[in-house]
């Protein structure tokens, strides 16, 4: 194997199957795990620099999304300065570090269209691999016994130890399955795996009891369905929310799994119970998918106004998770128990956050408070006692933190995957249907909790974001028209056709 083959493959391995990795070294919360990561990525960046493919940009669109990190980077160093706390302001850093790297290597290895394939269901596998492993010890709590922190109240946590993050990184894996169950481009034996694997998704989104997950994972569902604007894939993404359902409502039914209650015996039978019922749910989404076998595509009615509706559905679920609760309190008893009820309203403390955060910013708007100086800010101003370390919002937490030069930084690097993702879609769109919806997902979530700080949770959307860029730098097909000689004949002159620009 040639160097440059051997290196691009180490750097699709290091994006695909690194977060799965840091998932269980607590998300890559701490330090060591993501030093460790930051240096393997910076590594990789260097040898691909050396021996190709290049990892930079190509295209504006990619341009302004690594500026926008870099300058993120760099100013959040400068931030150090000033930052009341320096280790967690170093944190920062070196986490941002981690993410340019990340998204070089991306950027860099990527444009093989066989590694481009390989994006969606390496992604989904990972989100499968984790929520499994967070399960099994409901599933199995005779053979596996997994930690459970006081504070998650029964909620799924492990292996990342958080529980809207491990919802977040369910819902991610949720959408990129139903969109590789509906893509007429994948073999029948892909589309049926990744039918079966909606159903522990769908248990794990629901066991977090997260409402931004579950919300996130039905606006990414319904903007999959836009973007294809195929039957195939309002089908899949149809059969994926039926599983997911109705593993949800299976879960809610049995308490040792729903939430960690009752004697060993009473778990280890609900359980057995739980498992039976996933298996039958994902062998069942199998089979359906697979009775399509060579599976057609047709375009849905009004297609193209499917795209702009989504969007719109995006924006008003974003407003809505912010401006219902703006207005509510919850009791510390509510927010620490795993119970459905708890997702019958937005209630969340997570507002008092957000409302500090915007005094933060109004405070000190053009250097902020420093990198990782909102915990100190917390301490001193909070309204609740409850000690908080982030904003729980990746945009509010920019904007106490950095300023506006950070948020114009941040504004940088999201429209520059915005554009990446329009270009995307124009002239890959099988490719990067999916991949859009799921960024989607994870910005959703982000925006309303600190994903960001919890790489294994980040790191696949920062593939993502590579995938995009990569695909938007693709050459479009070139179509042509069909020219009638003027004496009839059908010699091949007279033919065009569409040409691949691969």
């Amino acid at each position: 194997m040639r160097p440059r083959t051997l290196i691009a493959a180490a750097g699709a391995a290091l994006l695909l199957a690194g977060p799965v990795a840091l998932a269980f070294y607590s998300g890559g919360f701490f330090t060591e795990p993501r030093l460790v990561a930051a240096l393997a990525a910076w590594l990789l960046v260097l040898l691909l620099a050396i021996a190709g493919p290049a990892p930079v940009p190509r295209a504006f669109p990619g341009w302004l999304a690594v500026s926008g990190l870099a300058l993120l980077t760099v100013w959040s160093a400068i931030s150090i300065s000033w930052a009341p706390l320096r280790g967690p302001a170093l944190e920062s850093v070196e986490r941002l570090l981690l993410y340019l790297g990340a998204l070089l290597v991306g950027i860099g290895v990527l444009r093989d269209r066989r590694a481009l394939r390989a994006v969606e269901p390496a992604v989904a596998a990972g989100a499968a691999i984790v929520i499994g492993y967070g399960l099994s010890g409901r599933l199995l709590p005779g053979l596996i016994h997994l930690a459970h922190s006081a504070r998650a109240g029964g909620r799924l946590e492990q292996p990342i130890t958080y529980w809207n993050a491990e919802g977040a990184l369910a819902a991610v894996g949720f959408v990129l399955c139903a969109r590789i169950a509906g893509d007429p481009s994948r073999r029948p034996v892909t589309r049926a795996l990744a039918a079966a694997a909606t159903a522990p998704l769908g248990a794990g989104i629901y066991l977090s009891y997260s409402r931004g997950a579950i919300a996130a994972a039905c606006v990414g569902l319904v903007l999959l369905v836009a973007l294809a604007a195929g039957r195939a894939q309002l089908r899949a993404a149809l059969v994926a929310l039926v599983t997911g359902v109705v593993a949800a409502a299976c879960s809610s039914a049995f308490a040792g799994v729903a939430s960690l209650h009752g004697s060993l015996g009473d778990r280890e039978r609900d359980g057995a119970l739980m498992l039976v019922i996933l298996v039958v749910l994902a062998v069942v989404a199998a089979l359906v998918t697979l009775g399509r076998g060579g599976l057609r595509d047709e375009p849905l009615p009004g297609g193209r106004r499917l795209a702009a509706v989504a969007f719109a559905a995006v924006g008003l679920v974003a407003v809505g998770l912010a401006v219902g609760g703006l207005q509510e309190k919850v009791s510390a008893a509510d927010l620490a128990t795993a119970k459905a009820t708890r997702l019958t309203t937005v209630e969340s403390n997570r507002y008092e956050y957000w409302r500090l955060g915007a005094r933060a910013f109004a405070d000190h708007p053009f250097g902020g408070l420093g990198a990782g100086g909102f915990r100190t800010y917390w301490l001193n101003h909070r309204p609740i006692k409850e000690t908080v370390q982030n904003v729980h919002s990746l945009e509010l937490e920019t904007a106490a933190e950095l300023g506006v030069p950070g948020l114009l930084a941040l504004g940088a690097m999201l429209t520059g995957v915005g554009l990446a993702a329009r270009r995307a879609l124009e002239r890959e769109r099988a490719l990067a249907v999916g991949v859009t919806a799921a960024a989607v997902v994870w910005l959703l979530h982000a925006s309303i909790d600190w994903d960001w700080q919890l790489p294994a949770v980040t790191l696949p959307a920062i593939t993502l974001a590579g995938a995009l860029i990569a695909l938007s730098e693709r050459l479009p097909a070139r179509r042509v028209e069909r020219v009638e000689p003027a004496h009839g004949g059908d010699h091949p002159a007279h033919r065009r056709g569409v040409v691949a620009a691969d």
